[in-house]
């Protein structure tokens, strides 16, 4: 899926990561939706690489110098219904366990030592959704995962925290939201379906990429939306 990493680094002391190709022509289309919108909604059932190739992308254009942070969040919300305050530790120690499918690509793409030494200067940053009110995001990418667990006003929030220079990347799976009511991905598909700047890219169960255990999985739970 990619070419091998070259040992070369650029002004931000990464090394330079391997060129990214799709599998499916939907990955393909998301990816160049990332690279020619400031705004980008993918919706798609698990295990079709929407984390995977957002995360991938951001990595390969902080390697390139194009950006200057990666900013990741997601909402803190459980089926079981427990949220960061019922977890031990401080608010990085809480939010951990959120970040593995981020951090897993981040590892591999740019090295665990970079990642941790650019996680510490907050070049690389981790947002509860909670805790993005009053924030501005300037020249940066920012990457929302299960947006599914948003509200249609944490939506709204989320969105207008967006300053110059900055792409927002919005990916869920609305067959595995844990909140009742119509969820803040769906809301912002039907308000944003024709705003400029805005590509919605929908993700089918062929383009499952995970494994073809995933696939067969999908399709024995088809009924439960």
């Amino acid at each position: 899926m990619t070419k091998r990493r070259s040992k070369q680094s650029n002004s931000h002391g990464v090394p330079f990561v391997p060129s990214i190709k799709a599998i499916t022509s939907n990955q393909q289309k998301y990816i160049d939706a990332i690279y020619n919108n400031e705004l980008i909604l993918s919706v798609g059932p698990a295990g079709t690489g929407k984390t995977w190739l957002a995360t991938s992308l951001a990595a390969q254009q902080f390697a390139d110098g194009k950006i200057d942070k990666i900013i990741l969040s997601r909402p803190a919300i459980e089926a079981a219904g427990e949220h960061l305050g019922y977890l031990p530790g401080e608010l990085e120690q809480k939010f951990s366990p959120y970040l593995a499918p981020f951090i897993d690509v981040l590892y591999d793409r740019l090295g665990q030592s970079h990642v941790e030494l650019l996680l510490k200067r907050k070049t690389i940053e981790a947002i509860p959704l909670a805790y993005m009110r009053g924030r501005t995001f300037r020249d940066c990418w920012v990457i929302l995962d299960e947006a599914q667990n948003t509200s249609p006003s944490q939506m709204k929030m989320f969105l207008t925290r967006a300053g110059e220079n900055c792409k927002l990347i919005i990916n869920g799976d609305t067959t595995q939201k844990d909140i009742k009511g119509l969820d803040g991905l769906s809301d912002a598909v039907i308000r944003l379906r024709e705003f400029p700047n805005t590509s919605i890219i929908r993700f089918e169960k062929q383009d499952v990429v995970r494994s073809g255990l995933v696939k067969r999985i999908l399709d024995v739970y088809d009924d439960i939306k």
